[in-house]
């Protein structure tokens, strides 16, 4: 399954380093129905561009908690690959102690629920869920390999997703937080592109 839009998000029950260090051997996503996830993959620890999507998510750590929001990462490396990573200095290429989760798929069972294994590599693409309360996922972008992914788009996605949830109405192309909604009727539309179309 490529596109897990509108369908609830695979659990699974792995490993994983939580944000104090120490290392869960039964983390479920799962445990956090009632909650917003994200949930990004990345290729592999220790490589190049990975370093500056994991850091970036870490970076706007505190704007996804404001929404509500939990973190999580995932690759294919090992917990103990993930934990030595932490310890490395940013300044040496580490990713340093990262303040969410980061879980094991040395198995390659997640990746592939996901649809977003690597055909010849064996490894993740850079692909991003947004999964919402009740485990559904409402959004995903798949990235190859060289692409880093914009964080800040999944975060105006985290705040789409709550207009709609909050207002009913829905969010039109380039929507971000303030802007004018648009109402799912006939006349909505029309009432919305009238003021907006040269805009878009």
């Amino acid at each position: 399954m490529s596109v897990l839009v509108g369908r609830q998000a695979p659990d699974f029950t792995t490993k994983a380093v939580m944000p104090d260090g120490t290392i869960k051997n039964d983390f479920t996503l799962s445990s956090f129905r009632g909650k917003y996830v994200v949930l990004f993959f990345y290729p592999l620890d220790f490589t190049f561009v990975c370093p500056s999507e994991i850091i970036a998510h870490d970076n706007r750590r505190q704007k996804f908690e404001e929404l509500g929001v939990q973190l999580v990462g995932a690759s294919i490396d090992s917990a103990n690959s993930h934990y030595a990573w932490r310890e490395m200095p940013r300044d040496k290429g580490g990713i340093g102690k990262v303040g969410f989760p980061i879980i094991a798929d040395v198995q390659h069972a997640i990746v592939k629920a996901y649809g977003i294994e690597h055909p010849t590599e064996g490894i993740a693409f850079r692909g991003s869920f947004l999964i919402d309360k009740s485990g559904v996922v409402q959004h995903q972008v798949v990235n190859n390999l060289p692409l880093g992914r914009n964080v800040d788009e999944m975060l105006r996605m985290v705040e789409a997703l709550q207009y709609t949830e909050e207002h009913g109405e829905v969010c039109p192309a380039g929507w971000s937080k303030g802007k004018e909604g648009m109402k799912p009727t006939a006349e909505g539309v029309a009432g919305y592109l009238s003021k907006n179309a040269t805009q878009l």
